[in-house]
């Protein structure tokens, strides 16, 4: 038989053991229960990524509605693009058609010019064929110059003179002047006026020579209107000064 006093430690042994057990299982439990009750919420990270999903969203939508946008933009400058290459062409084409107007203009422009520069010669060679100037008691002289060139110097000497053109016809062969009746009022009982009226005709020569003939119809004019007799030496004298006044002017480099 075993002993007493060894049963009762064997006794306190499993006691302890099984109190010891009892221990273990109860700090088990109460750690389970503490970490079951410690565990972390983490509902403000749901609403945060609810927030940040909804801002995204949002963006998302925005982002569309900018693609759309600029789609509609994008269509709206290309219709822009196409009106301004519409409108450039028009505007080319319509700047040809005004160039090809003006220049059909100039054209005829031209046309008439000639036309009209053809009529007026036709008709001063008419007239100068049938207008006839009395050589007899004109003074005439040959001059060793083209009939353009003398007759640009008349034209100039009876201006320089005061005399204004009641006719003038000119052609290649021949030229005809008629000036207006040019009036000098007396300047005292002692010195009389006077009024004279020039015809000219001029015709081309060989050799580039022109005939000159001058015809004065002067006349010297007393106060009171009354008509004075003149010599036909002082007419003489007057064609014969035109002439001078022409060769002089001929003689002049600077006038030829």
């Amino acid at each position: 038989m075993d002993n007493p006093e060894n049963q009762m430690e064997g006794r306190d042994v499993r006691n302890k053991t099984q109190s010891n057990q009892w221990f273990l299982w109860i700090g088990a439990i109460a750690f389970c229960v503490s970490a079951s009750g410690c565990k972390p919420d983490d509902s403000p990270f749901k609403a945060e990524n609810e927030s940040l999903r909804k801002q995204l969203s949002k963006q998302e939508s925005m982002v569309s509605s900018l693609q759309d946008g600029n789609k509609v933009m994008h269509q709206q400058i290309d219709l822009l693009n196409q009106e301004l290459r519409d409108a450039k062409q028009s505007a080319e084409s319509a700047k040809a058609e005004a160039k090809s107007s003006a220049d059909n203009l100039a054209i005829q422009t031209a046309q008439a010019k000639k036309l009209s520069a053809d009529v007026q010669k036709t008709a001063a060679a008419h007239a100068a064929q049938n207008i006839h100037v009395e050589e007899k008691g004109a003074q005439t002289e040959d001059i060793p110059r083209p009939l353009s060139t003398v007759a640009k110097m008349v034209e100039e000497s009876l201006s320089r003179n005061g005399y204004h053109f009641k006719v003038s016809i000119k052609t290649d062969q021949k030229a005809v002047y008629v000036t207006e009746r040019k009036v000098s009022p007396p300047i005292s009982l002692e010195v009389p006026g006077s009024r004279n009226q020039y015809v000219l005709s001029l015709h081309a020569l060989p050799s580039n020579i022109t005939k000159l003939n001058v015809k004065a119809d002067f006349e010297k004019l007393a106060q009171g209107g009354r008509i004075l007799s003149v010599s036909a030496e002082e007419i003489a004298e007057i064609e014969r000064s035109l002439i001078r006044e022409i060769n002089k002017a001929l003689a002049s480099p600077s006038k030829t």
